[in-house]
């Protein structure tokens, strides 16, 4: 079981138990605030002082409490009646009786037994080690999440339940773990796990002397000790002539004889006393400076936040998870079917592949990646793996390949395939390395591995074709296109360009219903996006998505994407053909790996034609005035100038910092943008000097003529495009 399994189990069993914890932990917040703003200021009165003011004002004192808050408590006793009540130290006044309302005690007592008892004390403490689990994997799935410490602070993506989730966790994840760890502690010396007193005490009598007892303002000890150092003072017993005082300290405790005004014994306290006091300090809040309580209080009241959101998104979770019909245990399947895929598409193909099996009599099992392993009636193992963003594994089969490369081959074969798409140079290239680390382990395969191009139903029937001559049986895979959820958008305004003769481009601008909070709090409508992410479409009749780059941030209040019209094209005729007030199906699909993410540092942007669509929307969203530096090639600025007027506003505003422009079919137009790129050398090798990072849109030959120019730029540098890469400052979006 992983940490993400730990993490969201754990959360449901003990979420419920740890909300009432953090309710009332934030209830008792309040109370060291509110003691310590009604304590009158006396830290440096020497204890004497106190013990002669008060000794006037109070008949029979039995003790002196300084509590944490810095609230002087003096307990007595008057006709055989016990009295606590709380005195002004600096007159020895007595301020009224010490006694903790109902309120507060009940919701103490609640805290720390649950209102059980001893066994709440117990059940407590298992809420604190839940708690310590909890935010521990938190912890580390929001690090894992994030992409380590250097990115902590990066911007969260997600739905609105996810983002909440993830930002809350991010400023109290710290304080939840140090308060799990307190109470722990505290937990374990109230069970008798740890013991707070020395084992003895020594044994001290004070001597009479023929002179009479002495005051305590004459004691040397208490005239040099502050009150800010003062636990609590025990009077000698009137009946008991050889009764001692007794001093307890932050470091220890004193005996003074009664007489002498002479040090009878010293211990000091214990180092787990010590250590109680710090955790009961940090945890509870008191005797600790008061931001510190505000920041618990904040932490406490944020675990409803955590819980509800933790909710939503198991439910999203378990809302989204794929349900494979007829799916037989593990132990007693013959076919066994490994699914990686990042938005679900993959598991459509899963589902074809296993009804095929079942009905030609197969057991068969089928389960994420991350579960590979081989079973004991095993006799085929299916691997359908796609690959994300740069040739990653989707996220939750992040640590497959270190899986299978730490299992003991077996004799059952397994084959690999791949899906993905063939305009990105890693195609497939995450399954291709799941195929060779099997092949390297020692896995036999019945079929090659292979690659499905966009989902492409065709070529998935061929390769069940295949399987089904490689099996010896007939096996007919019935694909249905699985039609992710999708939003109403509807064309609020359209520029158009005549671009070539027979190949329009247009501008388009969308915009969305409103959502309620609620709504987004469960992931419903369009989810946030940023530019550079892209649009999925679906045109009518068709359930297979085309994408296109966002010129536009959710922050913009719009959906905007630039789209060349294609001989034959679907969906590209589809949305040219679409007027202001049409509406089209579409979602949101990230694109992690291209996005900018809050960088400062220069920015080099290569766009060519409609490639400048998300490179406009990083501009457009540069409210930072980060240095941009765009160069875009098209080819006749009368044409296919696109952006053009928002990239001169743009220069005005600081957002752009500098824009090279060339146009390929004009005369003195500059030729292509790698023309450009050659020109400023120079510059180019100083802005990625300083760290710039670059991205670059457009065809795949334009990309890979940029990548070859810019190799040729590095090399004096000592750096190359495929160094770039591999330190995450340059991405690619080609199409």
């Amino acid at each position: 079981m992983g940490w993400k399994s730990i993490h969201r189990w754990l959360g449901l069993m003990a979420g419920t138990l740890a909300l009432v914890l953090g309710l009332t932990g934030a209830l008792l917040a309040i109370d060291p605030i509110q003691q310590a703003w009604q304590a009158p200021a006396a830290g440096e009165l020497p204890v004497a002082t106190l013990v002669e003011r008060v000794s006037r004002t109070i008949p029979g004192i039995e003790e002196i409490r300084h509590l944490p808050s810095g609230v002087v408590v003096v307990h007595s006793f008057e006709q055989d009646q016990a009295r606590a009540v709380r005195v002004d130290p600096a007159d020895g006044r007595v301020l009224g009786p010490y006694q903790p309302s109902v309120l507060p005690r009940w919701v103490k007592n609640l805290h720390r037994t649950l209102l059980l008892g001893d066994a709440g004390r117990w059940g407590a403490a298992a809420a604190a080690l839940a708690m310590l689990v909890l935010s521990s994997s938190g912890l580390l799935l929001l690090l894992r999440r994030m992409g380590g410490w250097r990115r902590l602070a990066a911007r969260v993506r997600g739905t609105l339940a996810q983002r909440v989730h993830v930002l809350t966790g991010r400023v109290v994840l710290a304080v939840l773990l140090l308060t799990s760890v307190t109470a722990l502690y505290m937990s374990a010396t109230t069970l008798g796990f740890v013991a707070l007193d020395p084992p003895s005490e020594p044994e001290v009598v004070s001597v009479a002397n023929g002179q009479p007892m002495l005051a305590g303002a004459q004691l040397l000890l208490l005239q040099s000790l502050p009150l800010r150092d003062l636990r609590k003072l025990n009077f000698p017993d009137a009946s008991d002539p050889e009764d001692a005082w007794q001093v307890t300290t932050r470091t220890g405790q004193a005996w003074i004889d009664r007489y002498s005004g002479q040090q009878l014994a010293w211990q000091d306290a214990t180092t787990a006393q010590r250590l109680y006091d710090w955790a009961l300090m940090l945890h509870a809040g008191e005797g600790a400076w008061w931001p510190w309580v505000l920041v618990l209080g904040a932490t406490g009241a944020s675990i409803p936040l955590f819980w509800v959101t933790g909710l939503i998104l198991w439910w999203q979770a378990r809302r989204h998870r794929p349900r494979v019909a007829h799916n037989s245990p593990l132990a007693q399947a013959d076919m066994l079917i490994f699914v990686a895929s990042e938005d679900g598409s993959t598991w459509g193909f899963a589902q074809a592949l296993h009804d095929a099996l079942v009905r030609a009599g197969h057991r068969v099992h089928s389960a994420a990646l991350e579960h590979f392993q081989s079973g004991p009636a095993a006799r085929q193992i299916f691997v359908l793996a796609s690959t994300y963003g740069e040739g990653q594994a989707p996220a939750h089969a992040s640590r497959a390949l270190e899986r299978i490369q730490a299992l003991d081959a077996a004799a059952v074969p397994v084959t690999v395939l791949g899906f993905g798409d063939r305009q990105f140079p890693a195609f497939c290239a995450f399954a291709e390395a799941l195929d060779s680390t099997l092949r390297q382990r020692g896995w036999p395969q019945l079929l090659p591995f292979a690659r499905i191009h966009q989902q492409s139903a065709q070529e998935f029937t061929r390769w069940g074709e295949a399987l089904a001559q490689a099996l010896d049986e007939p096996l007919a895979l019935d694909y249905r296109p699985h039609r992710p959820p999708t939003t109403t958008l509807t064309l609020e305004a359209r520029q158009d360009y005549p671009g070539r003769a027979d190949q329009p481009t247009a501008i388009l601008r969308f915009r969305w219903l409103p959502q309620s909070a609620w709504d987004r709090l469960l992931g419903r409508g369009l989810a946030r996006f940023v530019a550079g992410d892209l649009l999925g479409v679906l045109p009518p009749d068709s359930s297979m998505p085309r994408y296109y780059s966002l010129a536009s941030g959710w922050r913009d209040g719009f959906v905007e994407i630039c789209v060349r019209r294609m001989p034959g094209g679907v969906c590209s005729g589809y949305l040219h053909a679409l007027q202001p007030g049409d509406t089209l199906q579409a979602f949101v699909r990230p694109n992690p790996g291209f996005a900018l993410a809050g960088e400062r540092g220069p920015v080099v942007l290569i766009g060519a034609g409609t490639g400048v669509a998300p490179l406009a929307g990083f501009i457009r969203g540069n409210a930072r005035r980060t240095p941009m530096h765009l160069y875009f090639g098209t080819r006749d600025p009368a044409r296919d100038f696109y952006f053009g007027p928002e990239l001169q506003r743009w220069l005005g505003e600081r957002r752009l910092a500098s824009l090279r422009t060339v146009f390929s079919r004009t005369a003195g137009g500059g030729g292509y943008v790698q023309d450009a790129l050659r020109r400023d050398a120079s510059r180019l090798q100083e802005l990625l000097a300083r760290g710039a990072i670059v991205r670059v849109c457009g065809s795949r030959p334009m990309a890979q003529g940029v990548a070859q120019v810019l190799d040729g730029i590095l090399a004096a540098r000592r750096l190359s495009v495929a160094q770039l890469k591999a330190n995450g400052r340059y991405a690619e979006d080609i199409f």
